[in-house]
C-alpha cells in the first residue's frame, strides 16, 4: 500500500478531485492525515482505500449518513450489520420508486410527443398547446 501521498496524487490514484478528498475530509469521511514537515497533507494506503470505498458508495446514491454507517460497520468487523441490510432494502425500495418515476415520466413524454408528428408553425404546435394547458393553474 502507497504511504506519504499529497493530496494530488491521492486524487489521481482514486481518480477524483482534490476539492472532493478535501470536502469528505472536512465531512468526517477520510481520517485526518498526518502531515509533513512542510504541512503538507501526507495519505496512506488507508485513505486511498477508504476513498474508493465512499466513491463506490456515492456512485450508488448513497447519502453522507449512509457512509458514516456503512464506514462504522467496515471498522467494527464483529458487529450485528443488520442495520446495514435494512440501508440497503431502504434504497432498494428507494430505486424502485424511483424506476416507477422514471416509466410514468416516460410514459407522459410519449403521449405528448404523440400530439405532434409533422413540422409546423410553433403557434400550431401540439405540444406547445399541451404544456400550456396542463400548467395553467398550477404555480
Amino acid at each position: 500500500m502507497p504511504n506519504n501521498l499529497k493530496i494530488g496524487d491521492l486524487a489521481k490514484m482514486a481518480g477524483c478531485q482534490v476539492v472532493t478528498i478535501r470536502y469528505y475530509e472536512r465531512e468526517g469521511l477520510l481520517p485526518e492525515p498526518a502531515r509533513s514537515d512542510g504541512n503538507y497533507r501526507l495519505y496512506t494506503g488507508k485513505h486511498l482505500e477508504q476513498l474508493h470505498f465512499i466513491r463506490h458508495c456515492r456512485s450508488m446514491e448513497m447519502t453522507l449518513e449512509d457512509i458514516r454507517l456503512l464506514l462504522r460497520f467496515r471498522d467494527t468487523p464483529e458487529e450485528n450489520c443488520s442495520e446495514v441490510d435494512a440501508l440497503l432494502d431502504q434504497h432498494i425500495s428507494a430505486v424502485v420508486n424511483r424506476i416507477e418515476q422514471l416509466q410514468s415520466l416516460e410514459n407522459q413524454l410519449r403521449d405528448l410527443r404523440g400530439q405532434c408528428r409533422s413540422a409546423r408553425a410553433a403557434k400550431d404546435c401540439r405540444i406547445l398547446q399541451s404544456l400550456s394547458s396542463e400548467t395553467d393553474g398550477q404555480t
